[in-house]
């Protein structure tokens, strides 16, 4: 299956690592890691060399509780990384974390490749217009509602089905005018319960029927770690996002959004030789 993604093809015969490269204070895993210039670029060096295919940028963290950020805001923080990243790795998808219209078309002005927006086009009415006056690639994901209150929105029919109708809903918005680079994302500890998170996990097949590469974001989040009884910095959360992971792709996973490159190009290697 090939993508298009802007300038460029992304092929998905085999699955794709997309590497989370947050420049935030406050992010649950790496927060205040990569909270100055230097040492964000010197991340994404290191996620390039390890292998990954995307390298997702963002400036905001839609932990639970948080408020979202502005526009102006967005864009002061992301402007310089975007164009440094982009001057340097001309090979490499580069993909904006945003759910604002205006973040994203100056990232797509700027040679993105990729925005990635958790509300999936519900927190900025113009979103979907300026995805579809676009060729780029458009992660279209589920939550509940923004994060400050995604956490109290937990009541669901049947979880599988109405996010199989959310998803659904939103593709056909886009589609009927045009736009058909779509990615979709269930959504992960967005507005779900631990629970819940293992439920979508175990009916990740039903949601091939949407016809669009399936991004899976599991990386050290709370269904894990809290399983385990540990926190998300811990080497055993690490080896139980492996463990998900490598069910993920078994059950149809495209791309694997992630914190540990190394670690997840390792298990693709693998994965490949029975595929």
């Amino acid at each position: 299956m090939n993508l298009q993604c802007g300038n460029k093809i992304l092929n998905l015969d085999i699955p794709k690592i997309m590497a989370i490269a947050n420049y935030t204070p406050d992010s649950f895993y790496d927060g205040g890691r990569y909270n100055s210039y230097d040492a964000i670029l010197n991340r994404i060096d290191e996620c390039v060399q390890h292998g990954a295919d995307i390298i997702d940028i963002g400036v905001v963290s839609s932990k639970s509780g948080n408020k979202l950020m502005p526009h102006e805001e967005e864009w002061n923080r992301i402007e310089k990384i975007l164009s440094a990243v982009r001057k340097k790795y001309t090979d490499v998808l580069i993909s904006v974390d945003t759910y604002n219209a205006l973040t994203a078309q100056k990232s797509i002005d700027a040679g993105v490749n990729i925005i990635n927006d958790i509300s999936g086009g519900t927190f900025d009415k113009n979103m979907f217009d300026v995805i579809c006056k676009s060729n780029i690639g458009y992660v279209l994901m589920h939550t509940s509602d923004v994060p400050e209150i995604m956490q109290q929105k937990i009541n669901y029919n049947n979880i599988v089905s109405d996010i199989k109708t959310f998803l659904g809903e939103r593709i056909a918005l886009l589609e009927a005018n045009g736009f058909k680079n779509i990615m979709i994302d269930l959504g992960f500890g967005f507005g779900k319960t631990v629970e819940q998170n293992f439920e979508l996990l175990k009916n990740l097949e039903v949601f091939k029927s949407l016809q669009k590469p399936l991004l899976i974001g599991l990386s050290r989040k709370t269904m894990i770690y809290k399983t385990l009884n540990t926190n998300p910095q811990s080497n055993l959360a690490l080896s139980g996002t492996i463990a998900l992971n490598t069910i993920a792709l078994l059950k149809g996973a495209s791309i694997l959004r992630v914190h540990d490159v190394k670690e997840t190009k390792a298990l693709i290697d693998l994965y490949s030789k029975i595929i």
